[in-house]
């Protein structure tokens, strides 16, 4: 059994044939999901999904890209919003200094909200972060100052060293397809080292289809693509990575496993 640790299945690409894409992956041997949000007018479709669909989970959040649209967001609306059973995430939150969609104050201030929700529900925080690593160790650090956390660097794309300092704080890693990519050495070589206990793996569906997918609309089931090509980077069996990743999955998203 494998599990797309983060996929869109509310976007162009999946809504449209939802079921028909969960049951090709199912096919696939993947046999949970977790739905996840980027912005505020997503959260009902998502969660609704997952209430629909047993093994489908959902996620809340802001993603950095649409910080500047929420900045009347508080932090009880988001913590009422992670109380419903299926919602087992927080996120996806972060920064992104690469587009720069929204101001980096404001991406800051609700990645700390966040974060802030995470401490008292013990939730994971799936974190967003593109060219800006300092600033995103940075608040980690300081955060978990002020009391523990879980969270997962989600679609790892990062300096090595980047992910040396997130694993020393505790975080999990999760790769995309991304790794699958003729030019993506250097995370190629991160994927070789991530601990065992530490690895996820997801498609963030319905983008970065992995080879021999690219070009299309990515689906979870790819899921099994992205998972054989780590499995053989690291001089594993695929069914040896999908067993420990299922398990990190439910053991880092623990509400799911309850």
């Amino acid at each position: 059994m494998l599990v797309d640790s983060h996929c869109h299945l509310e976007y162009d690409g999946l809504v449209d044939d939802q079921a028909g894409v969960l049951d090709r992956a199912r096919e696939a041997g993947v046999g949970a999901f977790l739905n996840i949000s980027t912005k505020r007018a997503e959260w009902g479709r998502v969660v609704g999904t997952a209430r629909a669909t047993n093994d489908v989970y959902a996620s809340v959040g802001i993603h950095p890209h649409h910080a500047d649209q929420h900045l009347d967001l508080e932090r009880d609306e988001l913590f009422e919003a992670t109380c419903d059973p299926k919602v087992i995430g927080i996120g996806e939150t972060g920064l992104d200094y690469y587009y720069d969609h929204s101001d980096r104050a404001a991406q800051q201030r609700l990645f700390r909200l966040h974060i802030d929700v995470a401490r008292e529900t013990q939730l994971p925080v799936i974190i967003h972060t593109r060219d800006a690593e300092d600033d995103t160790i940075a608040i980690l650090r300081e955060e978990m100052g002020k009391g523990a956390f879980p969270a997962l660097i989600h679609c790892f794309t990062a300096s090595a060293e980047f992910g040396k300092r997130v694993l020393e704080l505790g975080l999990s890693i999760s790769i995309s397809g991304i790794v699958t990519f003729k030019n993506a050495r250097e995370l190629q070589e991160v994927a070789k080292t991530i601990p065992r206990d530490r690895l996820l793996v997801e498609t963030d569906s319905p983008f970065l289809a992995p080879v021999p997918h690219r070009g299309k609309s990515c689906e979870p089931g790819y899921v099994r693509d992205t998972a054989a090509f780590i499995a053989d980077l690291r001089g594993e069996t695929l069914d040896e990575l999908a067993g420990y990743t299922t398990r990190n999955f439910f053991s880092l998203f623990s509400k799911a496993a309850a």
